[in-house]
């Protein structure tokens, strides 16, 4: 059972009560604050009245004394005990944030140390029938840290590498500090009788001839007093229409066995690109003599998931194939949805995956600063089709590898993690770290750090070892980036790219000093036409909020470029890399409104610009996942949704460049226009791509047309064309060149051959008109082409079903704009823009 009653809530100061008085069954803590749980003690002081949000200004400032304090939890339950023999009661937390103590009727039965897995207590001798007091008592992290070594290096903070905590709490490039604390995951009390199932693996052996072997492990142990009785687990595999596909029966010998299944014609999982993501039911039931005393039931795909590091001709590669099919991986990566991570409802999660699956992407990496995510996420991972790059949670620093304590911490949450998220279809990948391989090298040579490599031993020891033996079904990969001359190597392993961005100065080698370049030319989104990476698994670059998210959490006498309060939305060092990007593409915005436009602008183009270039190199690139999907705060990041999950423009864009079948021109300024059909199908396109080119009155001023033959899987230049035949009499700053199929489906693409400051764009107008049905406008363009056409409404979490697109005059779009359940939105307050135009 679920402990869903009713939760208070009370703050002291440290060592201002005895434990032992606020445990007591006996406390009146009526006049405590009532608390959801599972939560956050952040989020309780909001609901309450109690702080300001602190997501809104400045007021994360007013909120720091949260984390300085000692923080209890209390709750009352009924329960009906029995006393048979050979009965067991277990309490399990799943997320205790961080240091706890927990208490059952005024007994201390454990402590915890670790947000990151679940803590279950034997409390058969503790619980009573009746009345029963659970209370939590929650350590400031700072007890447990102050008196620690503090390493040379730990990014935007050096007091979290001892503490086994989500690491962004801390503060990050994208997110405030918030050091969170309480009960985050759920809490449930279980009855266990005479033995319990401990473990149940299943994973795929191999796929052959219409039929798939299906391997089942089971782990079981029995009570004291029937340890001598017959243990074995049932096992079956139950379809759609509830019909066993495959059953067997396992002997438990010594607590443990195995079976295989064997499951004629199988469905397959697949990514939601390349077919159905079938899912089984796969169920699992513990005899003891032939009676049934526990169980345990998943969901289950039918998969084989490789990586292969060399291709058929034996060169380096970095590519997923899944049930034998080479994928181009196309996604993002994930951090957590919010920063009061515990208070993240589960239609967040549902919300953004929807998202990202509507932008065709079919991978997701969850970012090793977070958490191993909420069970919601890789089940819906699951039912969507959607792969998950699973990082363990170690980010951006040094761990303490020599100290025994911590690392018996560590194994025991990385075998938890790995237990709890083997049998899910969507996990493809786990990752030992977040670039920490990478940065050592870098730090190092660069005379920021001189001592060991404190926390190899995890990613190179520790974790392989536990996959070993529990996970030996997939593969691992120490570190991102990892592999090659400087551990971020484009001809080996997989790659960050932040040239862009960042400035990083590449070609670079082991032992080399880092070098950063922050000019136009070295931020700019064209360098990625230098990279030729195996897989470009983070790369990206910053854009602006939606209006709507910025004015509802920052000050409106502050809403203004240049603000201080613009200014604290920006997390990042370095706040003239942004200027510097859009200085090279839009030209310095002069205003808020030109600052939204223009980054938007920058970071949709260039996201195009780069996954464009990796997918018409699909031979060699298997995979780019950009930085990031979402925020975890209102705040102006890399994001592609922001915090009130409204889409950006790269959002919209995305639509395209992640299109399975994508049009698409390689050009530079004065250079051919190269065209190109990529195909990520497991069908051969057969039909035309037309190419026309229009001037920005609208006029058309030519055509031309190849005939595609594209194989499956596969990327083919079609044609070539040069500039000044490409213009067809047209000025290259006055041109507009759209891409369209017949013959096979493909969204229509766009291009401008200059960048937009060099554009002479027109000055345009857009209209919005209601249609008769609800939620429905159809967009006009008049008086020349509109550039990045914006439709705004006045609240979050909407869907447009198109947005931020470039229409020539007389042109008309349809536009269905709806709340995320799919019901009409209400469109009063409704605005619609472009670059060139006049808001209105």
């Amino acid at each position: 059972m679920e402990l869903k009653s009713l939760w208070r809530l009370h703050g002291f100061d440290v060592g201002q009560v005895r434990p032992q008085d606020i445990a007591s069954p006996g406390l009146d803590d009526r006049f405590w604050m009532t608390a959801a749980v599972p939560g956050d003690v952040h989020t309780t002081l909001i609901e309450r009245g109690i702080i300001d949000h602190p997501y809104y200004g400045h007021n994360d400032q007013k909120s720091r004394w949260i984390e300085q304090k000692e923080w209890w939890y209390r709750t009352q339950f009924e329960y009906a005990k029995t006393e048979e023999p050979g009965t067991r009661y277990e309490l399990t937390f799943e997320g205790l944030d961080t240091f706890a103590t927990v208490f059952l009727n005024g007994r201390e039965i454990g402590s915890t140390d670790n947000m990151l897995t679940a803590f279950t207590f034997d409390v058969t001798r503790v619980l009573m029938s009746g009345k029963n007091t659970i209370a939590v008592k929650f350590d400031p992290v700072s007890l447990h840290n102050k008196d620690k070594e503090q390493f040379q290096w730990s990014s935007y903070t050096k007091e979290r590498p001892w503490i086994r905590k989500a690491a962004m709490n801390f503060g990050w490039d994208w997110g405030p500090r918030m050091v969170t604390t309480g009960i985050w995951g759920k809490v449930r009390l279980e009855k266990k009788r005479i033995a319990r199932l401990d473990s149940v693996y299943a994973r795929t052996v191999s796929i052959d001839g219409g039929a798939a072997v299906v391997r089942v492990d089971a782990e079981a142990s029995a009570f004291r007093g029937f340890r001598d009785r017959r243990l074995t687990c049932e096992v079956s595999l139950i379809d759609r229409e509830g019909r066993a596909a495959a059953a067997g029966t396992i002997a438990l010998e010594g607590g443990k066995g195995a079976a295989e299944l064997r499951v004629a014609n199988p469905h397959l999982w697949w990514t939601h690109d390349l077919g159905e993501p079938y899912l089984y039911r796969l169920e699992a039931k513990l005899l003891v003599d032939g009676e049934e005393t526990d169980r345990y039931e998943t969901s289950f795909g039918i998969r084989t998931i490789e990586l292969m590091l060399k291709d058929d001709a034996g060169n380096n590669a970095f590519a997923f194939k899944l049930n034998g099919v080479k994928l181009f991986a196309k996604g993002t990566n994930w951090i957590p949805a919010d920063h009061y991570i515990g208070s993240i409802p589960d239609q967040r999660y549902r919300d953004l995956i929807d998202l990202a699956v509507s932008s065709h992407q079919n991978m997701l990496r969850v970012w090793a600063g977070g958490i191993y995510e909420k069970d919601v996420f890789y089940d819906e991972c699951d039912r969507r089709g959607v792969l998950v790059w699973q990082d363990f949670c170690f980010a951006n620093a040094l761990f303490p590898d020599f100290n025994k304590n911590f690392m018996d911490n560590v194994r025991r949450e990385v075998e938890y993690n790995v237990r709890r998220l083997r049998n899910h279809a969507s996990l493809a990948l786990w990752c030992g770290n977040n670039e920490i391989d990478w940065l050592v090298d870098m730090k190092t040579s660069g005379g920021d750090i001189d001592c060991p490599f404190y926390g190899e031993t995890i990613y190179h020891e520790l974790i392989p070892d536990v996959l070993e033996q529990l996970d030996p079904s997939r593969p691992y990969w120490p570190s991102s980036p990892y592999g090659g001359n400087d551990a971020n190597d484009p001809d080996e392993g997989d790659r960050h790219n932040w040239q862009v961005w960042h400035g990083s100065v590449y070609p670079r080698k082991f032992g080399e000093p880092p070098i950063l370049d922050y000019s136009v030319q070295g931020v700019s989104f064209k360098n990625y036409k230098k990279d030729f990476a195996l897989f470009s698994s983070e790369f990206g670059m910053h854009a602006s909020a939606n209006r709507y998210t910025l004015q509802k959490w920052i000050p409106a006498d502050q809403f203004y470029w240049g603000s201080v309060e613009m200014a604290y939305r920006n997390k990042d060092t370095a706040h003239q890399k942004g200027i510097l990007l859009m200085e090279g593409y839009t030209g310095i915005p002069k205003d808020i409104e030109e600052y939204m436009n223009f980054s938007m602008l920058t970071q949709a183009e260039g996201l195009k610009y780069g996954i464009e270039h990796y997918r018409r190199n699909k031979h060699r690139t298997s995979g780019s996942l950009i930085w990031q999907l979402g925020d975890s705060w209102p705040g102006t990041s890399w994001s592609i949704i922001d915090y009130e999950l409204l889409p950006k423009a790269a959002y919209y864009y995305a639509k395209t460049f992640y299109h399975p079948v994508l049009l698409s021109i390689d050009h530079e300024p004065g250079d051919p226009l190269k065209i190109w059909v990529v195909n990520d199908t497991l069908g051969t396109l057969r039909g035309k791509v037309r190419l026309s080119v229009y001037d920005f009155s609208g006029t058309l001023l030519g055509e031309r047309e190849w005939q595609a033959d594209v194989p499956a899987n596969g990327a083919v230049k079609i044609g070539e064309l040069a500039e000044p035949e490409a213009l067809m009499g047209g000025r290259p700053e006055q041109v507009y060149v759209r891409l369209t199929a017949e013959g096979f489906d493909a969204p229509a693409n766009g291009y401008f051959l200059r960048d937009h400051k060099d554009l002479a764009l027109p000055k345009a107008s857009v209209r919005a008109a209601k249609t008769e049905a609800d939620g429905e406008v159809v967009v006009t363009a008049e008086g020349g082409l509109a550039r990045m056409v914006k439709l705004e409404l006045p609240a979050g979490n909407l869907r447009f079903s198109d947005n931020y697109f470039d229409l020539l005059p007389g042109e008309q779009r349809t536009v269905r704009i709806a709340r995320a359940d799919g019901a009409p939105a209400d469109l009063d307050g409704l605005t619609v823009s472009a670059i060139n135009s006049q808001q209105g």
